[in-house]
């Protein structure tokens, strides 16, 4: 099987056969009750230690995003990001965070409800920033973590603190890991980022000053990168760095920023 025969996902008989009766959960759309979901898809998930049967093979959610985007004839990745998500927040939050028993669910809305103490429990969503900084010569900065791949270069991001707004998050994050100064913040796009309950939101900003350093932590090197180069990386070239895969908000940026006659 292709990958991308994934997309249309497996019917509840061949599912069941091959794993056994699975606690489905019918995910309903952003904005619709839970008494709503007639036709909304059922999702279920397995535990680590689950035995693949013969015959099939396990895809990755973030594997399956990047052939949805490559797709001609595109996908609802939204709704597979919000299932992802949605599914692992169930499992999360079977008991309740105040008084430890067994929780319920809304009837009226996408929520946990405890039955003895009444706590609501919403799925959890942590806001993160995610930057393409771009000089006055038409270059833009990349950067090497070290949790990606071996030659994967990619934007700078983290996580929006409490009581902090993201332009605030953005010059946080981008001078704690590589000492430098931007101004000019705009806001391009987001991204659900289920990876475990991320929301991608997205900008550019214009380097103004300092030198490179990367932290040494997370950050280990940094460069900058022109159009030509970009392109170069885009194509496979094996004598370039690696860009982030289809489909994720950083290579959407990035190739917005490719696009002729795009302001990013």
């Amino acid at each position: 099987m292709q990958d991308h025969e994934a997309l249309d996902g497996v019917d509840r008989e061949t599912a069941g056969s091959a794993f056994g009766d699975l606690n489905y959960y019918a995910v309903p759309a952003a904005g619709l009750s839970p008494q709503a979901s007639g036709d909304s898809p059922l999702c279920a998930l397995l535990a680590d230690d689950v035995t693949v049967p013969s015959r099939w093979r396990p895809l990755l959610v973030r594997q399956l995003l990047s052939v949805l985007a490559e797709s001609p004839e595109g996908g609802n990745a939204g709704q597979l990001l919000r299932c992802y998500h949605i599914i692992q927040w169930r499992n999360d939050s079977v008991f309740c965070g105040s008084c430890g028993e067994r929780n319920g669910d809304s009837k009226d809305e996408l929520a946990r409800l405890c039955p003895r103490c009444g706590r609501i429990e919403y799925p959890r969503i942590s806001p993160a920033v995610i930057v393409l900084i771009i000089d006055d010569n038409d270059r833009i900065l990349l950067a090497h973590n070290d949790k990606f791949k071996k030659n994967m270069y990619s934007l700078i991001a983290g996580f929006a603190e409490a009581g902090e707004s993201l332009e605030a998050a953005i010059n946080r994050e981008i001078k704690e890991e590589l000492d430098i100064d931007v101004t000019d913040i705009r806001y391009v796009k987001s991204q659900s980022w289920p990876f475990p309950n991320s929301l991608m939101i997205g900008f550019t900003a214009r380097y103004t000053g300092g030198e490179i350093k990367p932290d040494g932590r997370e950050i280990s090197d940094a460069r900058w990168f022109t159009r030509e180069t970009i392109r170069q990386c885009a194509g496979g070239d094996s004598l370039f760095p690696e860009l982030p895969m289809s489909g994720a908000i950083s290579r959407l940026i990035i190739n917005k920023w490719l696009e002729p006659d795009i302001d990013v």
